[in-house]
């Protein structure tokens, strides 16, 4: 987010090859969470029978041109090979008997265009992934089954009328239902399901560790949440609505409208105020009314700024303090910097009542230590803390990126990610087709890929400028940005990319600023507002 006139909020950056933003938006499918599994008294193991098609089709309930055969193959002596048609995805599903409220871990070796693994009737949100490669990978996904949860389904498929997918080693990691026979050793390719099993003939990244509690992706695998932080309850947040409209406060003047806190638009239900500074001492923040702004605002207190934020929280709004920007220099790079921001941090929430932090680091993030900063932060403030973030497009672009390590890192006190559709050029979305900033295809596409990459539809918003004038390019109008969110909830108003699947949860839409949006006649706050409120 800048703060000078006409500015990019983040530096510009050109198209991206085809090629190498392919080979990026892949990288989306190479990195897996690992959730310890829950029901300390079953067996854990590989739940899937034939996960290795080494039995043909034995197992699976599959739909349009499937089979198994002998090569390729991946291990062992079958492998499945399935051709999508124009009306089908070549679907094969297993419906395997689960504990309720435990955590399992999914993972199958694909290649092929469009290969997607995830799980239907988790009770939860189900977890989808998926590749688009023409060599062995392998794809890793982790869900939590929900309270009354005795049984998931497990399925594979292409995508409509693409070439010939192949699928291999399907493994199913956790303790089985109590519905459920031990898996025998003719029913996987691993010599045991129990916890002393021998390596599993995929080589999978519990293999070397065995299918423990404890068990890592692999060791080479990026950070993803501890299985405390990932099967925690979502904070509280029970005051906002079910679809949010989040903007930026402005504590400067670059131009654009100037607003007191009390002016902002009543149709933002959470107020970003842009920025705090860095301080001399390394992950610490401060935050000071512009004395420039003030001047123009005809003498805006600091009395005046926290009385207007208690004013805001008694019409049901919340107020956090954004980090970062275009020119922020925030850094938390060790133990000793997360310490500093979380003290800092609270000091200021305390100070001016801020309900939590909104992360705009654009100039480098250090996943470990800012996901180690900010839950010491939530657990100091409690269970109504708010945690938006508004990632630069690149950022969220692959699970490998370390922004996305961050929203994932800090999945169970997420509020939303806001990510920054614009001043971004063109890139790929989850269907590995490059689409234009500026568009809803981009829009939608790019979403798609946030919510595949392991984030909860409803942690997932829509961040675009408020007007030409507020970003370097990007910029749609109102309707657009309504037609976006129908697209992803509903399924309708979508442009020539529709996702693989209706997100009725998103989260909702962001904007720079609210200053910019009552500089543009308050087009933003008044229609995609109404839209938003209005949603199902």
């Amino acid at each position: 987010m800048a703060r000078t006139l006409q500015q990019p909020s983040h530096r510009r950056r050109n198209k991206i090859p085809a090629a190498l933003a392919t080979a990026t938006a892949l990288a989306l499918a190479g990195t897996g969470l690992a959730l310890s599994a829950g029901g300390a008294n079953a067996a854990v193991g590989n739940l899937v029978n034939n996960g290795g098609f080494d039995s043909g089709l034995s197992g699976w309930n599959c739909v349009g041109s499937t089979s198994a055969v002998s090569t390729p193959v991946h291990s062992g002596t079958g492998a499945l090979a399935a051709t999508p048609g124009a009306g089908d995805t070549a679907e094969c599903t297993q419906t395997v008997s689960v504990l309720p409220n435990t955590s399992y871990t999914l993972n199958g070796w694909v290649q092929g265009q469009y290969v997607y693994l995830g799980a239907r009737g988790t009770g939860g949100t189900d977890p989808s992934t998926w590749s688009a490669q023409s060599a062995w990978n392998q794809l890793n996904t982790t869900f939590t089954t929900g309270a009354s949860t005795t049984s998931v389904t497990l399925y594979v498929h292409g995508w409509y009328g693409q070439p010939t997918y192949y699928a291999d080693d399907i493994q199913l990691i956790g303790p089985g239902g109590t519905a459920s026979p031990t898996p025998s050793a003719s029913a996987t390719k691993s010599a045991s399901p129990s916890a002393s099993a021998s390596p599993t003939k995929s080589a999978s990244p519990s293999a070397s560790a065995s299918p423990s509690q404890s068990a890592s992706p692999s060791a080479s695998a990026s950070p993803s949440p501890s299985a405390s932080s990932s099967t925690s309850n979502p904070p509280s947040n029970s005051t906002l609505p079910k679809h949010v409209l989040t903007g930026y406060w402005q504590n400067f003047d670059n131009g654009s409208t100037v607003q007191k806190l009390r002016d902002v638009q009543s149709a933002y239900d959470i107020i970003a105020v842009s920025f705090a500074d860095a301080t001399t001492t390394q992950g610490g923040i401060s935050f000071t009314l512009d004395p420039a702004l003030a001047t123009k605002l005809g003498g805006y207190t600091d009395a005046d700024f926290k009385a207007d934020i208690a004013a805001k929280h008694a019409a049901g709004k919340k107020v956090v303090l954004s980090i970062g920007g275009q020119n922020g220099a925030i850094s938390v790079g060790s133990s000793v910097a997360a310490t500093a921001f979380s003290d800092s941090a609270y000091k200021l929430i305390q100070q001016y009542g801020f309900d939590g932090i909104d992360v705009d680091l654009e100039n480098g993030v250090n996943s470990t230590y800012m996901a180690q900063a900010l839950h010491t932060l939530a657990a100091k403030v409690g269970p109504n803390f708010i945690l938006t973030m508004a990632p630069e497009t690149i950022g969220m672009y692959s699970t490998s990126g370390a922004y996305f390590q961050l929203a994932l890192a800090t999945k169970d006190i997420l509020t939303v990610v806001n990510t920054q559709f614009y001043n971004s050029g063109g890139m790929n979305g989850c269907d590995g087709k490059v689409y234009n900033q500026g568009t809803i295809d981009f829009i939608t596409a790019q979403v798609c890929t946030h919510i595949q990459g392991g984030l909860r539809p409803d942690q997932v918003g829509i961040g675009v400028p408020a007007s030409t004038k507020a970003a370097g390019g990007g910029y749609v109008n109102s309707t657009v940005v309504n037609n976006a969110l129908d697209c992803l909830a509903t399924g309708n108003h979508c442009g020539s990319f529709v996702p693989p699947a209706k997100w009725p949860t998103i989260r909702g839409a962001m904007t720079w600023s609210t200053n910019w949006d009552a500089n543009n006649g308050n087009d933003f706050s008044n229609n995609v507002g109404a839209f938003a409120h209005g949603m199902q």
